[in-house]
């Protein structure tokens, strides 16, 4: 995953969940399966936090938490910008062959006020109808170009349809208020065996302690 990615999600974790100790984003992070989708490697996380706190984007807590200790981590002013910037570019951007960046801020749509997820949304659509466009207005020479070249290029054409299609329906889904955003009525509720529950417990705790210092 790049860089840029990974800040985006682990800056956007942090601000669901803060305060939070990494063990629990990593273990939160793995749930969601980012291993596979977004090429997480676990072990990068707790690196990636630090470096986010060094940079401004995070403090860090170092807390007494009955007998252990725990480094716990809250977002800044700074890292909330630093969020926004991130998300809106990974949504508002177009690029067929790298979709990750999209998925990525797909994934964080709670953290963003619905009106500027709608207008972000509305962004991209227009982005790909200008790409689609583009390819459809392009100058070929079929005879020139390898068949598997133009099956490749059928194939993009294809993607961009397929995400239009998307992205236009989620639009009427956020209208109807059916992704559980904020505002939101849902009968969604994770299962009782789900660690969140005990990070909600956590976060209660720690920021007790983090006001008690």
């Amino acid at each position: 995953m790049a860089a840029t990615e990974t800040r985006l999600l682990l800056l956007g974790t942090v601000m669901l969940f803060e305060p939070v100790n990494g063990y629990q984003l990593r273990r939160e992070l793995l749930s969601w399966q980012v291993e596979d989708w977004a090429h997480v490697n676990p072990g990068s996380i707790y690196s990636g936090l630090a470096t986010l706190a060094r940079q401004g984007n995070l403090d860090r807590h170092d807390l007494v938490d009955g007998t252990r200790e725990v480094a716990v981590y809250t977002s800044t002013p700074q890292g909330r910008e630093e969020f926004e910037r991130l998300w809106f570019a990974a949504v508002e951007t177009v690029d067929l062959l790298s979709p990750l960046p999209f998925h990525t801020g797909l994934s964080l749509m709670p953290l963003i006020e619905r009106d500027r997820i709608v207008k972000a949304l509305r962004s991209r659509l227009a982005n790909l109808d200008a790409k689609v466009r583009e390819q459809l207005e392009a100058p070929r020479d079929l005879g020139s170009m390898p068949p598997h070249v133009g099956a490749m290029a059928d194939l993009w054409m294809g993607l961009a349809q397929t995400e239009r299609e998307w992205v236009a329906n989620a639009l009427g889904r956020i209208d109807r208020g059916e992704m559980g955003l904020a505002g939101d009525s849902t009968s969604w509720e994770a299962p009782a065996d789900d660690p969140g529950w005990q990070m909600a417990n956590d976060r209660e705790r720690y920021r007790r302690l983090i006001r008690g210092r």
